[in-house]
């Protein structure tokens, strides 16, 4: 095994910068997922690892290796693609052999190869099926055998569940992360969602217009988020960001004062963004005064969405509530929860 280092990464097609002077240390053993909305070039930055893009400018090093100029073949990775990308003709123990028959390995040491990574993935009794004999799942493990049997020094995972139903997705996140805790080799995974970053990563690379906007473990990011976007993309509901002025010790906005967190940084008449999570927003007896537009019971929780001052707040609640959509409500955001940002730079204020 081995990390990777990243060093001043650059990524230009054409006249186009995608890529900007990234650094990034990914350590031996670590799961590391990128996320970002599409286009931030979190897929372009793993296709790069992998040898799949030419690097513009800067260093990517596996171990002690610079592999900038590395075919994929030599830089000791295995890739895990969205699409399975599986031989048809061939038998999942074909598939999943098949890299290590072009090496000229010979064939008991693919047997044995081949048996282990069946038996850690529960493939064992599939192996003489072909792929359209399987589901979408089983398809996707074979893709993950296939990596196994390399014993790379790292594993990159393109976006690998995004074809898969929900419940398989919940599923095959489980498996993944197993999977990882038993090989405990580097991984480095993109997504896009970024629930499946929060549960499966040991720390998330947070990605916007191909730079990396914070980098830290899941509740650092959701309990610390170094400016807006973080806090508006980790999170599901969003976070609420309310637009206002430090006025007198608190946050005057949408026609009520919002108490100021206790490590908030700020001067008088600072323009602020008040983020709050759904949470920590809940009905009660003063605060933010708005009409209920929608609510939405998912079973766990109650999800209420409230108009105040011509914008959306988000209320999520563990209790049943017995709200109706056109009655008032007042929301009070809980202090101690709340996060600060520059209006202006996005970043966060809080010490």
């Amino acid at each position: 095994m081995a990390g990777v280092t990243i060093r001043g990464l650059l990524k230009t097609y054409g006249g186009l910068q995608v890529i900007h002077g990234l650094d990034l240390d990914i350590q031996d053993g670590e799961f590391v997922v990128l996320v970002g909305p599409s286009g931030c070039g979190k897929s372009t930055l793993l296709r790069m690892i992998a040898g799949l893009e030419e690097v513009t400018g800067g260093d990517i090093r596996i171990g002690e290796r610079r592999v900038n100029n590395l075919p994929p073949s030599e830089r000791d990775i295995a890739m895990v693609f969205q699409n399975y990308a599986l031989y048809p003709h061939k038998t999942v123990a074909a598939n999943m052999g098949f890299a290590l028959k072009m090496r000229g390995m010979d064939k008991d040491q693919i047997r044995q190869k081949v048996a282990r990574a069946a038996e850690i993935l529960g493939l064992t009794p599939y192996l003489d099926r072909y792929p359209r004999a399987l589901s979408g799942g089983q398809r996707q493990r074979v893709a993950m055998g296939r990596a196994i049997v390399r014993d790379p020094q790292v594993f990159l995972f393109d976006e690998p569940l995004s074809n898969l139903d929900a419940k398989l997705r919940v599923q095959m996140r489980t498996e993944i992360r197993e999977l990882h805790l038993r090989l405990k080799t580097t991984t480095v995974y993109v997504t896009h969602d970024q629930i499946e970053a929060m549960t499966m990563a040991d720390r998330i690379v947070v990605m916007q217009g191909g730079r990396i906007e914070q980098v830290g473990a899941p509740l650092e990011l959701y309990d610390r988020p170094a400016n807006t976007f973080v806090a508006g993309f980790i999170g599901s509901p969003s976070m609420n960001m309310i637009a206002g002025r430090v006025t007198g010790g608190a946050v005057e906005a949408l026609g009520a004062r919002l108490v100021l967190p206790p490590t908030a940084k700020v001067t008088e008449g600072q323009e602020v963004i008040y983020g709050i999570r759904p949470e920590c927003l809940a009905p009660a007896g003063s605060g933010l005064a708005g009409t209920v537009a929608v609510v939405e019971p998912t079973g766990s929780e109650t999800h209420v969405v409230v108009r105040v001052g011509g914008q959306e707040l988000v209320s999520v609640s563990r209790e049943r509530v017995s709200l109706k959509p056109g009655q008032g409500v007042t929301l009070a955001p809980d202090p101690a929860a709340a996060h600060l940002f520059d209006k202006a730079t996005g970043a966060r204020l809080a010490a």
